[in-house]
């Protein structure tokens, strides 16, 4: 009785796992576009990080480290803004700022 126990749970598992699987498999996969985000960039980030004249304290962008960060702690980053830079939560959408980050990695 209790392998019979466990087989059950074993199959419940197993389906459980494929069902989760094909749901994963079928979620809609959405890319970053830079071209978006070099217009976005244009708009709302140039005038303080445009190259040879980013405000002080400002990141530099051509500076590879700064961009060795992931895409979620950058996203952050833009979300809550530091110093004299604006959060831009509430002003540009999560794709938005995502689409910006895609175009900042093609310096």
């Amino acid at each position: 009785m209790c392998d019979f126990a466990i087989f059950r749970l074993k199959k419940k598992s197993l389906f459980f796992l494929f069902a989760f699987g094909s749901f994963l498999a079928s979620a809609e996969v959405q890319a970053s576009d830079p071209a978006n985000g070099n217009k976005l960039y244009m708009q709302h980030c140039n005038s303080c990080h445009e190259q040879g004249r980013e405000m002080p304290g400002a990141p530099d962008f051509n500076n590879r480290s700064t961009l060795m960060q992931s895409d979620l702690t950058l996203l952050d980053k833009i979300r809550t803004g530091k110093n004299a830079m604006p959060g831009y939560a509430g002003i540009l959408s999560d794709r938005m700022i995502l689409d910006i980050i895609a175009y900042m990695r093609t310096f």
